[in-house]
């Protein structure tokens, strides 16, 4: 559960509005946040139109290349993408539904959350949390994902 409500707390907001911004602290500090323990953040390449990953935390060093470049509609950041719409998963080792990549079960991550970073309707790119236990990401906790990524596309618009 989030430590704090919808809104995103002052130390998350000043690592967000830094002149440079230091992605991973900022992931470091979501993940914190949602006491999660492994997370992505991709930026949107507009001449490629594919997902561009920023930083991340907790990933099997072999699986970088397969999520370093996801394309819209693939997986669950791609499909978070593609939807403008957080996709979520409660346990991403029995999920069947096609959503996730085979190669995302290789993170033994379980309960997690894929959320596009969306700033006056603009895909900016995605934000993804994970939690190494199955997991119900609450309406609370999508909505201040959410609100943490309107944030950060304000910045890097």
């Amino acid at each position: 559960m989030v430590k704090q409500s919808l809104s995103i707390p002052d130390k998350l907001k000043i690592l967000i509005t830094k002149e440079t911004v230091d992605w991973n602290l900022v992931l470091k500090e979501v993940l914190a946040l949602f006491e999660c323990s492994t997370g992505t953040l991709h930026f949107l390449n507009h001449s490629n139109n594919m997902l561009e990953l920023e930083t991340q935390i907790g990933i099997p060093e072999f699986l970088i290349p397969k999520l370093s470049t996801i394309p819209i509609g693939k997986g669950m950041a791609g499909i978070a993408a593609e939807r403008l719409k957080p996709v979520e998963m409660c346990n991403l080792q029995t999920d069947d539904s096609g959503v996730a990549r085979p190669a995302a079960k290789e993170t033994k991550v379980e309960g997690s959350l894929a959320a596009p970073l969306i700033y006056e309707g603009k895909l900016y790119g995605t934000i993804g949390i994970a939690k190494p236990v199955p997991y119900d990401f609450t309406e609370k906790e999508i909505e201040t994902l959410m609100n943490i990524g309107n944030k950060i596309c304000q910045e890097i618009g």
